[in-house]
């Protein structure tokens, strides 16, 4: 990327979102206002166990959608019932930070999210208490960067952002101002 680039989302935040939060919430210090940390996308291929190549295409998927590499997971406990062993290859995560963060989310919520069939909003109560939100998506096609015809198999996603809003409160009046789309 240049070195002067920007995101999009990035710039509102300093001129828009954060200065309205400050005022809304009344903080002290603009240290307090909820700023975006991280975002974990993950996908768990549990099929994987039979077919080495799901797995494969899984990582190609991911590396495609947020535009950095993705690392296989490995199970950290074995199951029986599941016929998971420990240390096994079961999934792929990607953890974005800095301007790739900014990318992705825009992309998110402006792209993907609109894609999806019959979207009626994202659910409002999937906070965790600490101000971060987990979102799943059933199909990694609602993503233009995924070619229809040559994916393996349609799969779901994890998608987690975590932010330093003290409370569920302040997390989502923050997510709300970058547009996502909360169902009424």
């Amino acid at each position: 990327m240049m070195k002067n680039y920007e995101p999009r989302l990035k710039k509102i935040y300093k001129e828009q979102v954060a200065p309205e939060l400050f005022k809304e919430f009344g903080y002290k210090s603009t240290m307090q206002t909820p700023r975006l940390e991280k975002i974990v996308v993950s996908m768990g291929v549990g099929v994987a166990l039979q077919n080495k190549k799901l797995l494969d295409a899984a990582i190609n998927d991911l590396t495609l959608i947020t535009g950095q590499k993705a690392v296989k997971t490995k199970a950290r406990k074995s199951i029986a019932n599941f016929k998971i062993r420990t240390g096994q290859e079961i999934g792929a995560k990607v953890t974005l930070r800095g301007a790739m963060m900014y990318e992705f989310l825009d992309r998110l919520v402006n792209v993907a999210l609109p894609r999806v069939k019959d979207f009626r909003g994202v659910n409002q109560n999937a906070f965790d208490g600490h101000g971060n939100y987990s979102l799943g998506i059933t199909e990694q096609i609602i993503f233009p960067e995924i070619d229809f015809d040559k994916i393996e198999r349609v799969a779901g996603l994890n998608v987690v952002i975590v932010t330093t809003a003290r409370t569920d409160a302040e997390a989502k009046a923050f997510l709300a101002r970058f547009g996502m789309p909360f169902r009424k």
